[in-house]
């Protein structure tokens, strides 16, 4: 697996489709959360605002998304249903199909508003 040093590094290694998926995914997560950091964090692309906000990274038939809570998948659950999930904290946007922008807005802004809180929630995804 190719080690990445930053998260552009990490998208220009990317064919052309998923870099742009993944592109409006960031752009989504710059916006929504503007003193956010992006970096990589357990080889993949991240990015942290008074801890972990949101991991993501590029599979052959999806895009992975980590949203570093378990609260997510409780404060959205209905919204979430309709997306294949796993056990670890991670919802998976098939390449097949548009990304869900709005929930992902709301999905991020929830994170940020969380991680202002203080409050430490069950953490999700890497470790």
């Amino acid at each position: 697996m190719p080690q990445y040093q930053t998260v552009e590094e990490y998208l220009e290694a990317q064919e052309d489709e998923v870099r742009r998926r993944l592109s409006v995914l960031c752009k989504l997560v710059r916006e929504t959360a503007p003193k956010a950091e992006g970096k990589i964090s357990y080889g993949m692309p991240a990015f942290f605002y008074k801890g972990r906000l949101v991991y993501f990274c590029a599979f052959k038939k999806h895009i992975g998304f980590y949203p570093a809570s378990m609260t997510v998948f409780k404060a959205f659950k209905e919204e979430l249903k309709g997306f294949k999930q796993s056990g670890r904290g991670t919802v998976q946007f098939p390449h097949s199909e548009e990304l869900p922008v709005v929930l992902l807005r709301k999905v991020v802004a929830f994170r940020v508003r969380e991680n202002e809180s203080g409050k430490r929630s069950p953490v999700s995804g890497p470790s």
